[in-house]
């Protein structure tokens, strides 16, 4: 088993590379899933909705995005509303509710305001997250709460599969285990939400605490909200020794530790793609034909 760091500039580690830079600036926001308000149409007699979605793996600002929505209020309400909404979140998170807007369906009450419905997903997420099985996942793993959904909204980002979950769980911890950087394109892809201007720029060159190929351990928050299935795997990963991961095609993850074995796997991608516009080698989105390819980084 390859226990050596490969030299950087070779081959991405992740999945299918959620960084992503688009004409104008505008940053990939995460799956592109709609919320059904269930309203009217039109804009006059619209009937107020009955329940809101939150789907697995949104972030916080598509959240924000939804409440403002569904309660019919300007952009930017929900997210000026989290300083007087008295979130119980833990003191690692410093009041930032990425990771604790747990997904489900939620009912809107008459005279629901934004910070009701705030609190009840991150009340939602600490009756989840407070069960014992929880707490004695993330100890087992030499974790704290916060560190655990931090994992899992990794895993909600980057795996193709249910299946795969557990195996891209226990990849991230095989790394921070041997002091490898994560290098994972979906932190990068959430460093570029958070900041537009850098989005011409490769992922190596991210100025960022959530660029993992600079960094080494986790990113200092959640990147997403992950569901029930992603903190499942942050918990109890499936056993193994792999350190590199890559989706040749839809649904044929190759998990491995042997680096050599990680560049075939990667070169069989290529292979595949070969007619398709110039990809990330890890099979991620076509980068934009106005930007500069980027660094070809390595998997360790």
């Amino acid at each position: 088993m390859q226990t050596h760091t490969p030299p950087r500039k070779t081959i991405r580690l992740t999945r299918r590379g959620r960084l992503v830079t688009l004409v104008a600036g505008a940053v990939a926001a995460g799956t592109a899933v709609a919320v059904p308000l269930l309203l009217l149409a039109g804009d006059r007699g619209e009937a107020r909705p009955a329940t809101l979605v939150i789907p697995e793996g949104w972030r916080a600002s598509q959240v924000y995005d939804a409440v403002d929505k569904a309660l019919r209020l300007p952009s930017g309400s929900t997210r000026k509303s989290l300083g007087k909404a008295a979130l119980r979140l833990p003191g690692e998170a410093e009041g930032n509710p990425e990771g604790y807007l747990f997904p489900a369906t939620y009912p809107i009450p008459e005279g629901a305001t934004p910070e009701s419905l705030l609190r009840t997903m991150v009340d939602t997420a600490n009756d989840k997250y407070g069960l014992a099985p929880v707490t004695a996942g993330a100890q087992r793993n030499a974790m704290n709460l916060h560190q655990a959904v931090t994992v899992a909204s990794i895993v909600q980002a980057e795996a193709d599969t249910k299946a795969d979950m557990g195996k891209i769980a226990r990849v991230i911890l095989n790394r921070l285990a041997r002091g490898m950087p994560l290098q994972m394109d979906s932190t990068v892809s959430y460093a570029l939400e958070h900041d537009p201007g850098q989005t011409g720029q490769g992922g190596g060159q991210v100025q960022s605490p959530y660029n993992s190929y600079q960094r080494m351990g986790l990113p200092p928050t959640p990147i997403d909200n992950p569901g029930a299935d992603a903190m499942r795997a942050a918990l109890n990963p499936t056993p193994g020794d792999w350190l590199y991961f890559v989706t040749v095609r839809p649904g044929d993850t190759r998990f491995t530790a042997d680096y050599d074995e990680h560049l075939r796997n990667v070169a069989e991608f290529r292979a595949a793609h070969q007619s398709a516009a110039p990809a990330q080698p890890d099979g991620g989105v076509p980068w934009s034909s106005s930007s500069p390819a980027p660094a070809q980084s390595s998997g360790g």
